[in-house]
């Protein structure tokens, strides 16, 4: 009992124990606990907006720590979206640096292989989106949804660029505008597919039906 005693007892003098501080984040490892906090807010169906007031609280900081990395909330969101435009496209010219059989075969195969990564991204990020169709950026500074308004214009870019050479392939008299009808179909169909998956409460996946659903406009 005695031994239970002297062993909870707060030690003192020069053996008195130092006292415990929070462990400083790394440089730029704090900017990206904010960005994944964020992205996990975003995630909860249903969601209202997010405030700073809120993401604050759940990484346990003020306000005014979120802002000494981050100048606003604009510039967190476009942190989300600098890393969607950077793991998508990264990703994109993985699809069209690989090589195959047959240029016009190769154009198609490499167009769904785009929608199917593209797809499967935002499967795999909830939160991303929500950013990526609009809903996270509705009361948000107008140049966010401008630059992902920008992202999908060069995703239908390449997948124009990818088809051409399968127009061209099945010999089309106008490849150029067969291309332009394809890709604009296909780009219309990844948008809506995001938009049901979020609008959905992230329950309809938008893979559902994927590799038939693209082979139809292909």
């Amino acid at each position: 009992m005695n031994d239970q005693t002297s062993a909870s007892a707060p030690s003192s003098g020069a053996e008195e124990a130092a006292p415990v501080t929070r462990k400083r984040p790394k440089p730029g490892e704090r900017r990206v606990q904010i960005l994944q906090a964020l992205a996990a807010m975003l995630e909860q169906p249903g969601a209202e907006r997010v405030t700073t007031a809120a993401l604050a609280a759940r990484l346990e900081v003020s306000e005014a720590a979120l802002y000494r990395h981050f100048a606003s909330k604009a510039q967190m969101f476009e942190g989300l979206i600098d890393f969607i435009e950077q793991s998508v496209f990264s990703l994109v010219n993985q699809i069209l640096d690989q090589p195959a059989p047959e240029s016009g075969a190769a154009g198609s195969s490499k167009a769904a292989r785009i929608i199917a990564m593209l797809l499967q991204f935002a499967e795999k990020n909830p939160g991303m989106t929500r950013v990526m169709v609009g809903d996270a950026l509705v009361f948000e500074n107008e140049r966010l949804q401008q630059r992902m308004n920008q992202f999908f214009d060069k995703i239908e870019s390449t997948l124009r660029q990818s088809l051409r050479e399968v127009a061209a392939a099945d010999g089309s008299a106008t490849p150029t505008v067969d291309a332009q009808v394809r890709a604009s179909a296909l780009t219309a169909f990844a948008v809506g597919r995001l938009q049901r998956f979020a609008r959905s409460g992230f329950k309809r996946l938008p893979s559902e039906y994927l590799e038939a659903s693209v082979e139809l406009m292909l």
